[in-house]
């Protein structure tokens, strides 16, 4: 284990130049992007550092398969470490959790746990989640590392890094110990109190969808619900809108090669569009682009509000070559390529199989193939349309989802259910169990609907913020901001106050 100099005063926006290897990986690109433009533009992460300490990036050898002792094969998971408010060795460990990404310096230099690290003099720590970012193992990412890729095994890390990482900065044996995370980052630092409550004080889950559920059509029940949300831009108009522009593309799908040709110049396909499945690939990018809309709404670097995305699909009407809703659409399409730096919206069937079929350990990327793969063994996350009053496409259909899993991994349908069933029992879904624990979401964020957004017991507590977007709450502090997330923000200061309290006071009475 060592600490070293940090190369990482390089450009920090990710661009990617060919496009989104599935549709959902979109949601995923734009969340990247958006954490990039944050850490390089709000937060002074640049050569001029105002006499600010740098975090130090690190590296732990952990073992390849925590649950086998006698397998000694290991890998290096990277961590970054902020110890300038760090005041006593008996002061609390702030532990952001990395997610399904590459994690960098803004882990511990933003969000919750630096912007409350001086508070409490608290050591800031976050740990890259294995299988991503640079924290891949050397083998590569064939099945059979691939198996090495779970919650459990990232909850492990956990275990492992805290006992390593206490010996490594001389952390008191009484320190507490709180995770942080959001999205399935969030959701790991609510398993990690969960499982590990000896090992974990508390956690702050953003944004954290712990139920696990094969067909995710509730998440554009809510992407429909928020298109309607005045408060944030939206109308029925907008709603009416992007179902138009939905219904339109489909037209011109079945309208005929030449009129596929023209879609796919002006929607940006790589690719023809003659096979339903790479017309479904096509729908199901729409689906996401308006999705993130809504997803990441009014966060800094999102190339697209529901405000912006509805003026768009509203937007000048007398203009009679085409409907103004397809029109308003291809804009946004144009937006949010041109933001990411990406060639297409879309590639055809086959060349999302053969890229997620790449076993080579890919730095630049998003971890496309492992995500897909904790969707296959794990959570699903499927997001469909297919339920009435869905104002998008229906396609893609859920099948076609579930395939994708058999045609990279070889995985069943029935494996793919089961896996979902198996991750709620073990952790519990929506009614985990687990005391300490703060869930934080955004009532239009659409992944909310499957995290707790209710207290469940007096230790079991619970935040919901109106108009709030994905883990908005963790993004830094902006004039900007709504009263009710600066509210939500000083809910979450009192929680930990509330929980830090009587440990610091025992430590005191401890003498430690």
């Amino acid at each position: 284990m060592a600490i070293g100099p940090v190369p990482w005063l390089g450009p920090l926006l990710l661009v990617f130049l060919w496009g989104s290897s599935a549709p959902a990986s979109l949601l995923r690109r734009l969340g990247e992007h958006i954490q990039r433009f944050q850490e390089s533009s709000g937060l002074g992460l640049s050569l001029d550092t105002g006499g600010v300490a740098l975090p130090k990036e690190g590296w732990l050898e952990q073992p390849l398969d925590p649950f086998n002792a006698s397998d000694r094969r290991s890998f290096l998971q990277r961590y970054w470490v902020n110890d300038q408010h760090w005041t006593s060795q008996n002061g609390p460990v702030f532990l952001h959790l990395g997610g399904e990404g590459s994690l960098g310096p803004g882990s511990v230099m933003r969000g919750h746990p630096a912007t409350l690290a001086p508070v409490w003099g608290a050591l800031v720590i976050g740990l890259e989640h294995r299988f991503y970012g640079l924290s891949i193992p050397a083998e590569g990412l064939d099945v059979a590392q691939l198996r090495f890729l779970s919650s459990r095994h990232a909850l492990a890390d956990v275990v492992s890094a805290r006992l390593a990482l206490s010996r490594l900065f001389n952390v008191s044996f009484s320190s507490p110990w709180l995770c942080f995370g959001g999205s399935y980052a969030g959701s790991l630092a609510a398993w990690a109190r969960l499982k590990f409550p000896h090992l974990i004080f508390a956690s702050v889950a953003s944004s954290a969808p712990v139920r696990a559920i094969l067909d995710f059509s509730e998440y554009n029940d809510v992407v429909s619900r928020s298109l309607m949300n005045t408060a944030i831009g939206g109308s029925l108009e907008c709603r009416a809108a992007a179902s138009a522009a939905f219904a339109e593309v489909e037209r011109r799908l079945r309208a005929g090669r030449s009129a596929q040709a023209a879609l796919r110049a002006e929607l940006g396909a790589c690719g023809s569009l003659g096979r339903a499945a790479d017309q479904a690939e096509l729908l199901g990018a729409l689906q996401a682009l308006v999705g993130g809309a809504v997803q990441y709404d009014g966060q800094a670097g999102a190339p697209l509000s529901v405000r912006q995305l509805c003026g768009l699909l509203l937007g000048d009407r007398g203009n009679c070559s085409s409907p103004a809703p397809y029109r308003g659409l291809r804009r946004a399409v144009q937006v949010v390529t041109h933001s990411l730096g990406q060639k297409c919206l879309s590639f055809s069937r086959a060349e999302t199989v053969a890229q997620l079929k790449v076993t080579e350990t890919q730095v630049a990327g998003v971890g496309d193939r492992q995500w897909l793969y904790q969707t296959c063994t794990e959570f699903g996350y499927y997001v469909t349309c297919e339920v009435p009053g869905c104002p998008f496409s229906q396609l893609p259909a859920l099948p076609s989802q579930l395939e994708l899993c058999e045609q990279v991994f070889g995985f069943s349908a029935s494996s793919i259910a089961q896996a979902v069933s198996q991750t709620n029992s073990y952790y519990g879904g929506q009614t985990p169990g687990a005391t300490q624990v703060l869930f934080v979401n955004g009532d239009i964020d659409p992944w909310h609907v499957l995290s707790v957004t209710q207290p469940l017991g007096p230790s079991e507590s619970a935040l919901l913020i109106p108009n709030a977007s994905h883990c908005l709450d963790m993004a830094p502090e902006r004039p900007s901001d709504s009263p009710s997330l600066r509210l939500a923000r000083q809910n979450i200061f009192q929680q930990l106050q509330t929980w830090l309290g009587p440990a610091k006071k025992s430590q005191v009475r401890g003498g430690v």
